[in-house]
């Protein structure tokens, strides 16, 4: 199961582990996946590849009804621009998907945010903060 996360769903994050570096791609997708474990690296179970993760605190609440934590994860999907930056057909040629923000807006307990760079258009598009 994953989620679209809100501040409020970050709370218990303690870091954020980056598995590649972002300086070069506009966005990243983040979703808030059930999860077994408090830290290290989650299964990944998307098309694509993970680009990173966040681990919790270590006294972090399991979640009451599933037994499981809630944390982010980090990916691109094979269609998305960073991974076909000249390609016209790109779908995301400009703008960017729902749930994709500038990775360097992604800092532990806080939700990152939609950029120009993200969204290829020049003008900053959200301010979720």
């Amino acid at each position: 199961m994953s989620a679209i996360p809100q501040e409020g769903d970050l709370a218990q994050e303690a870091e954020v582990i980056w598995l590649e570096d972002t300086e070069d791609l506009d966005y990243v997708r983040q979703a808030l996946d059930k999860v077994s474990t408090r830290k290290g690296k989650p299964r990944y179970e998307r098309d694509g590849r993970m680009i990173g993760y966040s681990n919790l605190t270590p006294t972090a609440p399991r979640s009451a009804d599933s037994g499981l934590f809630a944390r982010r994860t980090f990916y691109l999907l094979p269609h998305d621009r960073p991974n076909q930056p000249d390609d016209p057909e790109c779908p995301y040629r400009v703008g960017s998907p729902l749930e994709a923000v500038d990775p360097r807006t992604v800092e532990a307990g806080k939700v990152g945010t939609k950029t120009s760079r993200s969204q290829a258009s020049g003008e900053i598009v959200s301010t979720r903060s």
